[in-house]
């Protein structure tokens, strides 16, 4: 328990040796630390005066959470990361998603190594000024389990803040799994001395996601995180009429594929169609969506994506979607809200600022 880290052999919610409650909460019942935590002396945890002094070359801290996992969250979280990029800030992608890290693929890295240096880790590089830290870098092989405690995870969160020098930043984007747990809770004490400017949360349209999501806004209110704002994804399918796929149902119920007849019938008869974005609710959203949940939270909502499959097979490639012209619906979508929340924040889009 040297610098006050976390023993592996702790409980799931361990306080930390540094804790008042140490050894004295509910959560030390049984462990063998007991002793040792409770009778131990406590003091500022050294560790927390390395990551200020590592943070301190970091202008923005920005936090990208979601309630419930599969709604875009790591999307986002990318392409949020490239668009930053692309107007020429510096930026870093942390992934503290432990147990299942899918940045380093999104951001076409798979396969990469962590290179360390007299000065610690250094990211694995997208560009010049797009650097990444995950834990799925250092995984021998990336279909591999994490089976990890809360403590051992809390430790990797903690070296990655502590040991990785990303140099001058003018954002750190961080991308965290799903949920209120351990690994919100370590971000947030270990950041909180160096200034987080807040949280962006993703969700989808339904009830059973806004539930959880209503739970993500109480957990930021709670530990003092601003809330950026709300983002509403995979807000109905939404593609060029050009890109589906057409059937017809046969007598015997099998589905035959009649796109080649549907595009001729139309390249003939109404070649004008061809050029409509189609568009198609996925999900109920009868209940306000998004949009009502922030109105009734008080916190501000940023916009609509909606499920573009050009922007999914982006995010299999490793790429920005803003670099062609194939994310017809979503790349303006998380465009105008990234602006939107730069400009919310008062942050200017040019660089260095």
């Amino acid at each position: 328990m040297e610098n006050g880290e976390i023993p592996e052999n702790a409980p799931e919610h361990c306080p930390g040796p540094q804790s008042e409650t140490a050894g004295k909460g509910d959560a030390c019942q049984g462990c063998p630390n007991q002793e040792i935590c409770a009778t131990a002396p406590k003091g500022p945890d050294p560790d927390l005066v390395a990551i200020v002094e590592r943070m301190a070359t970091v202008k923005h801290k920005i936090l990208v959470l979601s309630g419930k996992g599969g709604v875009g969250k790591s999307t986002f979280s990318a392409q949020l990361a490239f668009a930053l990029a692309a107007m020429d800030f510096q930026v870093g992608l942390l992934d503290i998603d432990i147990c299942g890290p899918s940045i380093p693929k999104m951001l076409g890295l798979e396969g990469q190594d962590i290179h360390q240096s007299n000065i610690g880790w250094s990211p694995v590089y997208v560009e010049s000024n797009l650097g990444v830290m995950s834990i799925g870098f250092m995984l021998p092989n990336p279909d591999e389990a994490v089976i990890w405690r809360g403590p051992r995870k809390n430790g990797l969160i903690r070296q990655f803040l502590k040991e990785v020098y990303w140099g001058e930043l003018d954002f750190l984007v961080v991308d965290a799994p799903p949920g209120t747990s351990d690994e919100h809770i370590s971000i947030v004490q270990f950041l909180q001395e160096t200034g987080i400017d807040g949280a962006v949360i993703v969700t989808t349209p339904q009830q059973v996601s806004l539930i959880d999501v209503r739970k993500e806004v109480s957990f930021c209110k709670k530990v003092g995180v601003e809330v950026l704002g709300v983002v509403e994804n995979m807000s109905g399918l939404s593609q060029p009429l050009s890109e589906f796929k057409f059937t017809r149902k046969t007598e015997t119920g099998e589905q035959k594929d009649m796109t080649e007849w549907a595009m001729a019938y139309m390249r003939e008869k109404a070649p004008e169609m061809l050029n409509l974005i189609a568009f198609s609710e996925v999900f109920d959203s009868s209940g306000g969506g998004a949009a009502k949940m922030c109105n009734d939270m008080g916190v501000p909502f940023l916009g609509k994506v909606p499920l573009d499959p050009q922007l999914c097979k982006a995010a299999e490639e490793g790429r920005s979607c803003f670099l062609d012209d194939k994310c017809q619906a979503s790349a303006p979508a998380l465009k105008m809200i990234i602006e939107k929340m730069l400009a919310q924040h008062n942050i200017s889009t040019e660089n260095g600022a």
